[in-house]
């Protein structure tokens, strides 16, 4: 067994499993899908540690890979099934698309950073993803072109809340995410049901916001 096998092995059992993620197609994606091809070369020792890891290049914005067992939670309440449409906003370097992938019928992965979008699309491309298409998008607009969606995933935290992306959810969609209105950030489930939208509180999660859907800035006298 490699050294990043037995790390992912160690993540899963050590991060994910103590979590109360119990989905066994979760966990069986998260098993197969190998974290350390979404991080760059020289920080790859650091794949399968519990962190926010940060995956951008020198000199751009922040951009992370959040802790594998706050995704794998946030993958769970939202229940993804065999043949839904799901939409994974800020996937950064293309892990989590890789693991909605492994659950879903079709992933639509949207990334504001242009260079780590197509990062991602390699990344995804070369592991034989054949199911998830990546655009440079930015975090508040969506994909409009894939949409409605079964599920749409925030791979990172919004300080607002994000209309235009609950415009783009089927009926009986969800739309899991760290929602860092207020303290504490809390990962929340929003279900759409005809025309109105519903949310629960999940669990206590501190993330990276995603860039676009940050407070506006506070009108100073």
């Amino acid at each position: 067994m490699s050294e990043f096998s037995t790390a992912r092995r160690k993540m899963v059992d050590g991060q994910v499993r103590p979590s109360d993620v119990t989905d066994i197609r979760i966990i069986e994606a998260m098993l197969e899908v190998p974290r350390e091809a979404f991080v760059p070369e020289d920080r790859r020792a650091l794949a399968y540690l519990d962190r926010d890891l940060d995956v951008s290049e020198a000199g751009r914005a922040k951009r992370f890979l959040i802790k594998p067992a706050v995704i794998a939670k946030m993958l769970q309440a939202a229940e993804i099934g065999e043949s839904d449409n799901v939409l994974v906003v800020g996937c950064a370097s293309g892990y989590v698309a890789a693991v909605a992938a492994k659950l879903a019928r079709k992933v639509t992965a949207t990334e504001s950073d242009p260079a780590l979008a197509a990062m991602a699309g390699e990344a995804l491309q070369r592991l034989g993803f054949s199911n998830v298409t990546v655009r440079a998008a930015g975090a508040a607009e969506g994909d409009e072109t894939a949409a409605p969606y079964d599920v749409i995933v925030l791979a990172g935290a919004t300080e607002i809340i994000p209309d235009r992306l609950y415009r783009q959810l089927n009926d009986g969609g969800r739309l899991v995410g760290v929602f860092a209105m207020s303290r504490p950030q809390r990962a929340v489930l929003v279900t759409h049901s005809h025309a109105d939208f519903g949310e629960r509180a999940l669990f206590d999660a501190a993330v990276p916001v995603l860039p676009g859907l940050e407070r506006p800035p506070a009108f100073v006298f």
